[in-house]
């Protein structure tokens, strides 16, 4: 009966769902190119300063992050990513504008303000249109937009600075930003009972479904559970730290790798732009190898937890042989595969967890507080490079990547699916 329900849902929300997100972390993260390529000159940036400029965007990020679940929660997510496609897409022009440092984290704030309660309101859309046994996948392909903006941002960023500046960087994929608004307008809808182009046959399909998980997981239809009540519970606290050490390692590598890449390598911006694509090529296969693998088993804890133990490895090995300029690039590509591969699977446990009505908020709460780690990582790198070396920063990744793991194998039981096998047996 599966295969004779229509599968519209994969073409008419996964992709302006990514679009939206490709452009969104391409103009959160292209400031690692505006610094490599000579921003910090200009503005006299210490290696320290440049992690502080780079983190600061996180620091705003967490306080849209559970006001944006809670709206999305109530079906307004469409208009409210809406709005903030313009903010942000302003903020990202006017950075090019900037004459100081204090300039700079103003609007770096102000930039991760407004992209706050995306990530939380794309989430809520994604549960809302594909139920448990397809919600890996749907996250990871929502996912791979970190590794094509990567992919994007690197070699258009390095194409701009090989023949204008760092300013032109800002104002140009800043201006892209702004078009976003024409195609997630007219393309996106809140939930299947809004959509207009969907099928009576899927429409039914995914509205009694989703229902039939939500009461399973609540155990009856009149148990409602309020927010705070929600804060009490360890778990959420688990999934918060485990997100803070996550981001700490993926913010902390992606933010400094072209400055690596030139380290490494010794070649121009142009090239740095080109070799930074290859980690990312490595990240689109690694999300949907694990989240294969974890819709396959049900298994969300391992799968969240193998691949940070993954990327703390290569780290390690990518600083070991950085005297072989190309056994150590393998690595930092190695480093890729596992970069983004636990965020999909990872954002398929709080429903496990939590009710709908609530699980918004506590996806906000997550994302927020656990991307400070974003602040932490670029902050961290920059200021033990400063003070002792680029490898001491490397190995504070490993370390919070190490922690990230450990906690994630301390979680429920559910979320390894043993609770499905048994109900299937």
């Amino acid at each position: 009966m599966n295969k004779a329900i229509p599968n519209g849902r994969w073409l008419h929300i996964i992709p302006p769902a990514i679009l939206v997100y490709i452009v969104a972390f391409m103009d959160r993260t292209n400031i690692s190119f505006a610094l490599a390529g000579g921003m910090d000159k200009d503005l006299h940036m210490t290696a320290t300063f440049q992690g502080l400029a780079a983190g600061i965007f996180f620091v705003g990020y967490m306080i849209l992050q559970i006001p944006g679940g809670i709206i999305a929660s109530k079906g307004n997510a469409k208009k409210f990513i809406a709005w903030t496609i313009v903010a942000w897409g302003v903020l990202a022009i006017v950075s090019g504008f900037v004459q100081n440092t204090t300039q700079l984290l103003i609007i770096r704030f102000l930039l991760g303000v407004a992209e706050g309660g995306v990530w939380p309101a794309i989430l809520v859309i994604l549960a809302n249109w594909f139920p448990r046994k397809e919600l890996g996948r749907a996250n990871a392909f929502f996912l791979m937009n970190l590794a094509i903006a990567s992919i994007i941002t690197g070699p258009l960023s390095g194409w701009i600075l090989s023949f204008s500046t760092w300013r032109e960087v800002f104002i140009i994929e800043g201006i892209i930003s702004l078009a976003l608004i024409f195609v997630w307008l007219p393309l996106i809808s809140n939930r299947p009972e809004e959509a207009k182009w969907i099928s009576k046959e899927e429409r039914d399909y995914l509205v009694n479904k989703l229902r039939e998980e939500q009461e399973e997981l609540s155990g009856s239809k009149g148990v409602k559970i309020s927010f705070k009540e929600i804060l009490k519970d360890i778990n959420i606290w688990k999934l918060v730290l485990i997100y803070f050490f996550y981001q700490t390692g993926i913010y902390g590598f992606s933010l400094w790798l072209p400055t690596i890449i030139k380290n490494l390598t010794n070649t121009g911006m142009g090239s740095v732009g080109v070799l930074s694509i290859f980690p990312y090529i490595g990240a689109i296969f690694g999300l949907y190898l694990f989240a294969k693998l974890s819709d396959r088993s049900g298994n969300r804890k391992l799968y969240t937890a193998l691949p940070m133990i993954g990327f703390a490895i290569c780290l390690v090995l990518s600083v070991e042989f950085n005297e072989y300029i190309w056994v150590s690039f393998a690595f930092l590509i190695g480093c890729g595969v596992f970069l983004q591969s636990a965020s999909s699977i990872f954002w398929t446990i709080p429903p496990l967890l939590f009710k709908s009505e609530v699980a918004g908020g506590a996806r906000g709460a997550i994302n927020g507080i656990g991307n400070l780690g974003g602040f932490l990582g670029p902050y961290l790198v920059g200021w033990l490079t400063t003070v002792f070396s680029q490898s001491a920063g490397i190995y504070s990744l490993v370390f919070s990547l190490l922690i990230g793991f450990i906690l994630t194998m301390t979680l429920p039981k559910v979320t390894s699916g043993r609770s499905e096998s048994k109900k299937a047996a």
